[in-house]
């Protein structure tokens, strides 16, 4: 097969998986608004079920709404049969995944979880399936061909499934104002948790790291300091300890190119007064942001008195410029 053919055959894969998720637009209807109701008015977790590729599905959809406020629990169809309906508690609503909506084994446990009074909404290409039948609530999905040249292997059909569950945990994150400070609870570990909760006071460099220098000293002892630090920047401060200015290596080179006397030179005379500045409890996210928007390399951090504490180098912000240029 020459790259050409291979080219061809993943774009036409490509086509249609995105008009399978076109398609999916039929599945927001009555039905769908009232499953977002359902779940809304519910006082105990969404228990997802399923098997086989929609059971992958499902238990991607159940920790989606788990880490968007929406209490959630997969429980596979078959482990259901053998003990595991016991994780299924009262006042808990059934979300069951099936895009033919014929599973043997999702279908064995419906009526058991009938009898118990649960709700159970289910997720579907068939409106008159036993799925669809035993279902209070049907979220009909549309019959796709599936990317599979044999259309036999789940490919379109789930994606169509995953889509319209992620549609349903939006609106349920929507509708209880999960906002980022909720989503930072939940996800305290990785870069996400250090996207959300980190502040200019967790990745400033202070102490021996921060290239202070007093207003009194030459553009050569102003060097000397940024060097020691290995800081792109000098921050000038007061007697106080107030910020007073501030000189980069930009600077450094602006001006050496019309100063030769430039190192022997007061660094009063040449620093940047009123430069920007970053408070010291801002978030780490917003000081990216302020970097990008400024187009600076680097920025002084004050307290609340004004006094220098620190300073933030882009590249201490790497990860959060990324993720608002990812947003962007």
């Amino acid at each position: 097969m020459t790259p050409t053919e291979i080219k061809n055959i993943a774009v036409n894969v490509l086509h249609l998986e995105s008009q399978s998720l076109a398609a999916c637009i039929s599945a927001v209807d009555d039905d769908f608004v009232k499953a977002v109701e359902a779940i809304t008015a519910g006082k105990g977790r969404v228990i997802i079920t399923g098997i086989g590729k929609s059971g992958i599905i499902g238990r991607k959809i159940a920790a989606t709404l788990a880490s968007t406020g929406t209490p959630s629990l997969f429980v596979h169809a078959t482990e259901a049969l053998h003990g595991d309906l016991g994780m299924i508690t009262p006042g808990d609503i059934v979300l069951a995944f099936s895009y033919s909506g014929q599973s043997d084994e999702l279908n064995r446990i419906l009526p058991l979880l009938q009898r118990r009074g649960h709700v159970i909404i289910g997720m579907s290409s068939h409106k008159q399936s036993q799925l669809a039948q035993m279902s209070a609530i049907h979220i009909t999905l549309p019959h796709l061909r599936e990317a599979c040249p044999l259309n036999l292997a789940p490919t379109t059909s789930t994606t169509a499934m995953l889509a319209v569950g992620d549609a349903l945990a939006v609106c349920l994150m929507k509708i209880k104002r999960f906002d980022a400070k909720d989503y930072a609870l939940f996800h305290p570990g990785g870069m996400l948790g250090k996207l959300l909760t980190c502040s200019v006071a967790d990745i400033m460099r202070s102490g021996d790291r921060n290239p202070i220098v007093p207003l009194n000293v030459t553009v050569k002892d102003a060097l000397l300091v940024m060097t020691k630090t290995r800081s792109g920047a000098a921050i000038v401060v007061n007697d106080d300890g107030t910020l007073a200015g501030f000189f980069t290596d930009g600077d450094l080179r602006r001006y050496l190119q019309k100063d030769d006397a430039l190192l022997q030179r007061d660094i009063a005379e040449v620093m940047t007064r009123q430069p920007v500045a970053l408070s010291v409890d801002m978030k780490a996210v917003d000081a990216a942001n302020v970097i990008c928007q400024k187009k600076i390399d680097n920025a002084p951090v004050i307290d609340n008195s004004d006094k220098v504490v620190g300073i933030v180098d882009e590249g201490d912000l790497l990860p959060f410029i990324i993720s608002n240029e990812a947003n962007t």
